[in-house]
């Protein structure tokens, strides 16, 4: 019976990772947040082993300068686009790093040897602290969401869904999709981030993360009929408990930032990240001990996901 190692891919946080066609990819923020890497197998577990590319360097100033977080690759109108965050320095504003949103591109075949170029900036109507965006499509047509500072709403963010009329172009007004308001989102810091999307029989289904980066982290869900209207709030349904959080039992702190996949027989599997420790030396956020995890999960007969609990260090997970 398959099985996942666990960690599956060390020192990796906030992993995504995309499965198109035969191919899988793995992208992660990388310890130095310093750039943009790419590891490309024919296999889910094949990740693992591949040799890591670096395709993109931050420069040594200005706005892209510092603190490269949350990156994805995604396949959009037949470019590869690489969704990730950057802030101009380290310097806190009002408690928060500065970050913003950008788009790079790639408009060859293989995104590990073709040209990475025009990075755009994502412009939001709030110029504030964003990142976490990732892309997906739905009803026909192409999607953002992302988290970012609304100075009108306690706390560090908020998630937003808008309509793209191209990879960083976001079309009309965005929804203000979830506020931090129950107190595991509040724990430690207000927090609701790193969105992912999961379509199942007829639900859209936006998994998040919440509260500080520490041992409080853990994971939400909202989710909203497939054939409802995605920018009419009141069409949501956003889950009071969190759907997964640490687990002292198996050693395992702070699950979140989550994507999904399937592995070679279309089983669901669940990419996270967690630390094996409480407490942090320094500021939790650039701890390196956060460790890229693959879990399968199953569905209730409700049709809501089951995540059950992280599993403990070199646990054996069979589906």
């Amino acid at each position: 019976m398959k099985t996942w190692p666990n960690p599956f891919i060390t020192q990796r946080a906030d992993p995504f990772i995309l499965h198109c066609g035969q191919d899988y990819y793995f992208t992660a923020s990388v310890p130095e947040y310093d750039g943009l890497e790419i590891r490309h197998a024919n296999t889910l577990e094949g990740l693992r082993e591949a040799k890591p590319v670096t395709v993109w360097h931050k420069p040594d100033s200005g706005p892209l300068s510092q603190l490269i977080w949350a990156p994805e690759m995604h396949r959009v109108d037949d470019r590869w686009v690489f969704y990730f965050a950057a802030a101009p320095s380290r310097d806190y504003v009002d408690g928060l790093f500065q970050h913003r949103m950008y788009a790079l591109l790639c408009e060859d075949a293989d995104p590990l040897k073709g040209r990475w170029h025009s990075c755009h900036q994502i412009i939001t109507p709030l110029d504030t602290f964003s990142l976490d965006a990732t892309y997906c499509q739905h009803q026909g047509r192409d999607w953002l969401l992302w988290a970012q500072k609304n100075p009108a709403v306690p706390g560090n963010s908020c998630l937003y869904l808008a309509e793209l009329s191209n990879p960083w172009t976001i079309k009309g007004q965005p929804l203000l999709l979830s506020c931090p308001e129950y107190a595991w989102e509040k724990a430690g810091a207000s927090v609701n981030e790193a969105p992912s999307t999961l379509i199942h029989n007829n639900r859209l289904f936006v998994a998040y993360s919440a509260g500080a980066t520490d041992e409080r982290y853990c994971m939400g869900l909202l989710w909203i009929d497939i054939d409802a209207d995605p920018l009419q709030r009141n069409n949501w349904i956003k889950l009071a408990n969190p759907v997964f959080s640490s687990s002292g039992e198996n050693k395992q702190f702070g699950p979140g930032h989550c994507c999904f996949t399937v592995d070679e027989r279309g089983r669901d599997v669940l990419i996270y990240h967690t630390r094996n420790h409480t407490g942090m030396k320094g500021d939790a956020l650039i701890d390196p001990s956060r460790h890229t995890r693959l879990k399968y999960f199953n569905w209730r007969a409700d049709g809501m996901p089951d995540f059950g609990l992280p599993p403990a260090e070199n646990h054996t997970h069979k589906p």
